[in-house]
């Protein structure tokens, strides 16, 4: 005989039929007259659920609503990391551009006579 894997889905259902067949009860002691029933009614008018203004929602809504977050939650995330690389590659592109200024403005001034401060600024001026 051939054993076969059981799937939890399977083994749930199963455990579930059981406990309703465990706790069968015969519908005569469950019946009850109208006199009796409104005589074991609780007395308080409260709701049975809480006061809140969400509505119950089934395991099915409350996966996709769980989805619906964490999607929302990645796509935030990607946009904030595409944002800080976008600021990263705009202080580097403007650190670069401004390197590039100031050695052009340095290689300028020495043709124009002020040397000390690019090629010979560590070496002695002539006299």
């Amino acid at each position: 005989m051939r054993q076969k894997m059981i799937s939890r889905r399977d083994a749930f259902s199963l455990l579930g039929l059981a406990v309703a067949l465990g706790f069968a009860v015969p519908t005569t002691v469950l019946t009850t007259s109208d006199a009796e029933a409104q005589a074991a009614a609780p007395a308080t008018t409260a709701p049975a659920t809480p006061a809140t203004n969400t509505p119950a929602m089934s395991g099915m809504e409350r996966r996709r609503a769980a989805r619906q977050t964490a999607r929302e939650m990645r796509r935030e995330a990607r946009q904030t990391a595409r944002e800080m690389r976008r600021e990263a590659r705009q202080t580097a592109r403007a650190m670069r551009r401004e390197a590039r200024q100031t050695a052009r403005r340095l290689r300028r001034e020495a043709r124009r006579g002020g040397g000390q401060l690019y090629m010979n600024a560590g070496q002695p001026t002539k006299q």
